[in-house]
């Protein structure tokens, strides 16, 4: 690789000797597991007790170590790079790439982004930074969202490199930053989009997103795959007027006002809309639900839909509701200077998703509609980035599906929209197909990921290890 200034040679044999010394230190800890399973251990501890938040972390430190575990694999130099964004000296990026033996097809890409969102120590019963297993569980942060899945494309990486693996396209591995952060200027997918596409220019792209659930026994209900996702977009809402003295209130409060208006979205619901995979989600769920609520999910799929069923769906669980339409929602407010004044100005953040195939600008006039004050000002905040509807990928289903089967016997494979945002946004915007899947399970009630005390079940990230093994190693071919 042809290092930067800031990665010279001192420093990587440094880098190389801490991760020897990793490993000797994990196998000790984890006798039973296998070789390959060791080597992701010592990679997932590394890459987790490297500290990646915006505030004190560095992405550029996690991805030199990484950078050094895939040179130890055999990787030469100039299949390695670095790229830190001009501005940006912690918000490094890692891009590497096993070469075909016979190249006849565009590369696969494995995205995983390393850095993390904020942890306060004192609010942790445990150490965030420091990767602990306990009681079959691993906790710190990072520990499910995303180094979990970075760690094993760069063990897996790490594998086939060491197998000699033959293929017929290459396989591109990206580690990128700030992922966490909307929006941002130093995005590790954006930033390798405008500035080195050639880098990641793929066929398809494997991402976070997707996943397994489990009963609180462990045993595996289904197995998701992340295809599409909503549109992100912020708009802030804000009233003027020319206040005055408290003790001589005005008809037209801009709190009074502002408040109105955000209770009549309050209220609102947006029309109701399926897209291809959301369609495929509740025609799969309604296999595996019962009573009413397999009922209503057969109802809202058929043409047309019922939308009593609809409704009842909606009341189900915030998921099903944002799975069924657009959503706004009021996250911040900000009003008045003083308190014996009268307010001149009031503001709210309203976040919305959007779902595929509408735009910002419906949005926008939609929540003008619904507010129903001229006098509220409405701007969209920031450039939002909007992903194409997606289309379940053929080659990539039966893969997926078939190793769900083999691996978790009977277990559905289920299509999911995601109600958040991931970085496949980016990819898929520019034509390169990006889904969601893993083969991690998590409990009933997930990993806590951004919350206290995040977590993954121990036997997960082997699990997750072996399938996407397989996975990449089977789309390569």
């Amino acid at each position: 690789m042809a290092l930067p200034k800031y990665f010279r040679p001192l420093a990587l044999g440094l880098l190389l000797a801490n991760c020897f010394a990793v490993t000797a230190n994990v196998s000790a800890q984890t006798p039973n597991l296998n070789a390959e399973q060791k080597q992701l251990r010592a990679v997932y501890q590394e890459l987790v007790e490297i500290n990646t938040t915006n505030s004190t972390g560095s992405c550029t430190k996690a991805a030199q170590a990484m950078g050094a575990r895939l040179k130890s694999a055999g990787f030469a130099d100039s299949d390695i790079q670095i790229l830190v964004p001009t501005g940006g000296p912690q918000k490094g990026n890692l891009v590497a790439r096993l070469k075909a033996s016979n190249p006849s097809k565009k590369p696969l890409l494995l995205l995983a982004h390393i850095d993390v969102v904020e942890a306060k120590r004192e609010d942790w019963i445990r150490d965030p930074f420091k990767l602990i297993e306990e009681n079959g569980m691993f906790y710190a942060r990072g520990a499910s969202d995303d180094k979990a899945m970075a760690a094993i494309f760069v063990a897996n990486m790490m594998r086939y490199k060491q197998e000699k693996l033959k293929t017929n396209r290459d396989i591109v591995l990206a580690l990128t930053c700030d992922e966490e952060l909307i929006p941002s200027k130093f995005n590790g997918v954006e930033f390798l989009l405008k500035q080195h596409r050639p880098l990641i220019e793929a066929e398809l792209a494997i991402n976070e997103g997707g996943g397994g659930v489990m009963d609180k026994s462990g045993k595996p209900l289904r197995h998701g795959i992340q295809a599409g996702e909503k549109t992100f977009q912020t708009f802030q809402f804000e009233i003027t007027n020319s206040g005055g003295h408290s003790s001589q209130p005005r008809k037209d409060n801009a709190i009074y006002r502002l408040t109105d208006g955000l209770s009549r979205l309050s209220r609102y619901e947006f029309p109701f809309r399926l897209t291809p995979t959301t369609r495929a989600y509740f025609e799969t769920m309604s296999n595996l639900e019962s009573g009413q609520l397999a009922s209503d999910m057969k109802a809202v799929v058929k043409e047309p839909a019922d939308m009593d069923s609809v409704a009842r769906l909606s009341n189900s669980s915030p998921f099903n509701n944002a799975s069924l339409r657009t959503t706004c929602v009021t996250t911040m407010v900000n009003a008045g200077h003083a308190s014996n004044a009268l307010p001149q100005r009031a503001q709210a953040i309203v976040n919305c998703r959007i779902l595929p195939g509408e735009t910002v600008e419906q949005t926008q006039a939609t929540l003008a509609t619904v507010i129903a004050d001229n006098d509220i000002k409405i701007t969209a905040l920031g450039t939002a980035t909007v992903p194409p509807i997606a289309q379940l990928h053929p080659e990539l289903m039966k893969a997926v599906t078939d190793l769900t089967n083999q691996m978790w016997p009977g277990i559905p494979v289920v299509p999911t929209m995601s109600p958040g945002g991931t970085d496949g946004r980016f990819l898929n915007s520019v034509g390169i197909p990006t889904y969601g899947v893993s083969g991690i399970f998590h409990y009933p009630e997930g990993s806590n990921a951004h919350g206290l005390n995040e977590s993954l079940p121990v036997k997960s990230l082997y699990e997750g290890q072996s399938f996407l093994y397989q996975l990449a190693k089977r789309l390569a071919q």
